[in-house]
């Protein structure tokens, strides 16, 4: 046998050339991107999750880095995405929701969590906390808002909008127009605090 290497085919050739100038464009792209981002004095995305702390919620930022929950969430633009991310949370949930989640989660879904709930599940530890730990907690996700509009907020965004007007017009059954009222309809603050009580 042979062990002489064969040289590539002509269409094999191509192939490497195409990927070869595919790679190489998508690295200038990358530090073209990454060069003008550490440059600019503004930021490259508009921030659409915001954050005002009460003193509770400080002590509850604390507890939930302690408790280690970044390991799963993303809170404050920092920890990891593998669990919800929690930035925005507080535009959905009142902190006696987000509370009640943390001490019952199978409770509060009426069915089995991935992470949260009874032991062996890797956040079962959280249920055990003290309770003032958890309320404190609590405010502290109940206290990441995010703006109408925005991919975490429940409100939509003020005014009207051509393709969410036309989105509905062309997906939702007729029986759901007439059952249900288009919150757009009201004050912005009278309906993001009723989506918030839900």
């Amino acid at each position: 046998m042979s062990s002489k290497k064969q040289p590539l085919k002509s269409g094999e050739k191509i192939l490497f050339i195409i990927f070869g100038v595919f790679f190489a464009l998508a690295m200038i792209g990358y530090v073209v991107l990454e060069t003008i981002r550490l440059r600019s004095d503004e930021p490259m995305y508009t921030q659409t999750t915001f954050f005002d702390f009460s003193e509770e919620g400080l002590k509850g930022s604390e507890l939930y880095r302690k408790a280690n929950c970044n390991a799963c969430h993303r809170a404050l633009r920092a920890g990891t995405s593998m669990g919800l991310s929690l930035d925005g949370l507080g535009s959905k949930y009142t902190a006696e929701r987000i509370e009640q989640f943390l001490r019952e989660p199978e409770k509060y879904y009426h069915g089995p969590t991935i992470d949260h709930g009874f032991p062996p599940k890797e956040a079962a530890y959280v249920s055990q906390m003290p309770a003032e730990d958890l309320r404190l907690i609590a405010i502290f996700i109940s206290e990441l808002k995010a703006d109408p509009g925005s991919s975490v907020a429940k409100t939509p965004p003020p005014g009207r909008s051509e393709f969410i007007d036309a989105m509905v017009g062309t997906f939702v059954p007729q029986e759901w127009k007439e059952k249900y009222k288009d919150i757009r309809e009201k004050p912005q603050e009278q309906a993001g605090q009723e989506n918030v009580d839900e």
